[in-house]
C-alpha cells in the first residue's frame, strides 16, 4: 500500500519515488494503450481543426475573476474576500477528510449568499478503489451542499500520479460513479471535469473521446504556464497562453461528452525566496513584480480570448504563490492582492 503524504507547505501531495510510481502503474498497460490509441486517432484531426478553423466566440461569465480559498487558511478569508469583492470562489473538499464535512459546509456557507461557489472534490486512493464508499460519501457531499453550491469539480490534477489516479480509465470510472448518482438523485447539480493540469492535452483528449456513458457540464483545466515565464511566451514555438486556450476549445467543442463551457480552475506563479512554500524549484520562481505582471497578463489574455468562462487564481492565502502571505502569524497583502481587487472594481 502506497502512503500518499501531504505537503502542507505547498498545499499539494508530496512527490512519489520512482519505485512507488512503478508499483502503482503495474497492470495498467491496457489503459495506457487506450490513451495512445485515442490520441493516434483524434489528435491529428483536432490539431488540423485548431490550426485551420479559427473560432471566435464570447462565452465569459459575469463573475469571470475567481479565487481559490481553503478551509485551513482560517476565518480571515471572509474579510479578505469581501475587501476584494470577488464573487466566484473555489473550495476544496477532501474525500479523505469526510469526518470534517460539516466544517467545509459551514466554511462555504459563511461567505454569503451572493457568491458563486465551486466545490472541488479531491480524490483519495481509497475512494478510487472502493466504489461503494465513493457512492456513500458523494451522496453526503451533495446532500449537505444543496442550496450552497451547485457546481462540483470532480477530481483534481488527475494526470499527476501523486494525486492518486494512475490512469485516465480510473478517473473515467470514478467520474461515472458520481455521474450516475447525480443523474438519479441530483439532476440539477452541475458536474465539471476532467481537471487536467498543464499543457498535456493528450490526457484531455482521452477523457473527452471514449465509450463511457458520461457527460461533463463544463470542462476544467489547471492551465499553468509559469514555466514559460510570461503567458505571452511560447511552448513548442507556437503555443502561448492564447493558443493553448484556442487548442483546448477546439478539443472541447469537438466532443459530444461535454458542453463548450470551460473554467481555468488553477493558475499562478511561484514566488522567489519562499521555499519550502513554493510548489516548484527556485528556478521557476519569479519576484513579486513579475508575479503581478504575469497575473494581469494572464487574466487579460483569457478574458479577451472569449473562450474561457472563468479563471480561478490559486489562491488567496499561500506564502509561496498566493495573493496574501501568512508566515509568522502575520498577514501581508502583496501588490498582486490590490491589483486583483482593481480588476474586480473596473
Amino acid at each position: 500500500m502506497i502512503d500518499f503524504k501531504w505537503d502542507s507547505y505547498s498545499d499539494q501531495p508530496a512527490i512519489l519515488t520512482k519505485a512507488q510510481k512503478k508499483l502503482l502503474r503495474q497492470n495498467s498497460a491496457f489503459a495506457f494503450f487506450k490513451l495512445f490509441l485515442t490520441n493516434l486517432i483524434y489528435l491529428p484531426y483536432l490539431f488540423f481543426k485548431y490550426k485551420f478553423f479559427k473560432q471566435n466566440i464570447n462565452n465569459i461569465s459575469n463573475n469571470f475573476y475567481g479565487l481559490c480559498v481553503n478551509l485551513d487558511k482560517g476565518d480571515i478569508q471572509y474579510q479578505l474576500v469581501e475587501e476584494l469583492g470577488v464573487k466566484s470562489l473555489q473550495i476544496r473538499v477532501f474525500l479523505n477528510d469526510m469526518q470534517n464535512i460539516d466544517k467545509y459546509v459551514q466554511f462555504a456557507k459563511n461567505f454569503g449568499d451572493d457568491k458563486e461557489i465551486l466545490i472541488t472534490i479531491i480524490q483519495s486512493r481509497t475512494h478510487i478503489e472502493d466504489k461503494t464508499l465513493l457512492q456513500k460519501d458523494i451522496k453526503i457531499i451533495f446532500d449537505k451542499f444543496q442550496g450552497i453550491a451547485n457546481e462540483f469539480l470532480i477530481g483534481n490534477a488527475i494526470n499527476r500520479i501523486k494525486w492518486e489516479f494512475v490512469t485516465m480509465d480510473e478517473y473515467l470510472q470514478f467520474y461515472k460513479t458520481i455521474y450516475d448518482i447525480k443523474q438519479q438523485y441530483y439532476p440539477n447539480m452541475k458536474l465539471i471535469g476532467s481537471s487536467i493540469i498543464d499543457f498535456e492535452y493528450h490526457f484531455t483528449i482521452r477523457t473527452l473521446f471514449n465509450n463511457y456513458k458520461i457527460y461533463f457540464d463544463k470542462i476544467a483545466s489547471l492551465l499553468y504556464v509559469d514555466r514559460r515565464g510570461s503567458p505571452y511566451n511560447t511552448q513548442y514555438k507556437i503555443f502561448n497562453l492564447e493558443e493553448k486556450i484556442n487548442f483546448l476549445y477546439t478539443i472541447v467543442s469537438s466532443s459530444s461528452k461535454s458542453s463548450n463551457d470551460i473554467y481555468i480552475t488553477e493558475t499562478n506563479w511561484p514566488l522567489k525566496n519562499t521555499a519550502p512554500y513554493a510548489p516548484t524549484s527556485e528556478k521557476e520562481c519569479v519576484d513579486e513584480d513579475d508575479y503581478t505582471k504575469y497575473m494581469l497578463q494572464y487574466f487579460k489574455i483569457a478574458k479577451e480570448n472569449g473562450k474561457i468562462q472563468k479563471v480561478f487564481w490559486h489562491q488567496l492565502i499561500a506564502p509561496g504563490y498566493g495573493l496574501v502571505d501568512n508566515r509568522n502569524d502575520k498577514l501581508i497583502k502583496r501588490d498582486a492582492f490590490y491589483k486583483f481587487k482593481k480588476l474586480l472594481d473596473d
